[in-house]
């Protein structure tokens, strides 16, 4: 078995911001020389996350609604009050609840994805910054 590991960076805005990522990962996964596999995507960061959603204007404004909610912005989570200046504490949990990483399998070099699913990075930070990621592709 062949793995490919490929890193890559994406801006992001904070604040819940949503980037989609399926066709650089697509592109990856269809240069890789592998017909069959699958392929993780990995944010290496603890205020962002990798999730699949449909990705249109509604489900963008839904995701970040349902986040402020869950676990909401606060001055008292401990992070924040342990830590002069930082205001993240709800970042770093709901890109604990979220988690990192998403796998997808893909066959004759084609992610094997639903008619709406699209992959897209999350980042719950409270400012614009660069997001390494990392695609570990795997197969024969």
């Amino acid at each position: 078995m062949a793995v490919k590991t490929i890193p890559f960076q994406v801006e992001m805005a904070g604040d819940t911001h949503i980037e989609n990522i399926t066709k650089r990962v697509s592109s990856a996964v269809a240069d890789a020389g592998l017909i069959a596999g699958t392929v993780t995507v990995f944010v290496k960061h603890t205020t962002a996350s990798v999730m699949i959603i449909e990705d249109e204007p509604g489900i963008r404004a839904d995701t970040k609604a349902f986040w402020d909610r869950v676990v909401p912005a606060d001055p008292d989570w401990q992070h924040n009050r342990r830590n002069p200046g930082e205001d993240n504490g709800h970042s770093h949990l709901r890109g604990q609840l979220q988690g990192p990483s998403v796998t997808v399998p893909f066959s004759e070099r084609v992610l094997l994805l639903g008619t709406w699913q699209q992959i897209v990075v999350v980042d719950f930070d409270t400012r614009a910054r660069r997001r390494e990621c990392i695609l570990q592709i795997m197969g024969e």
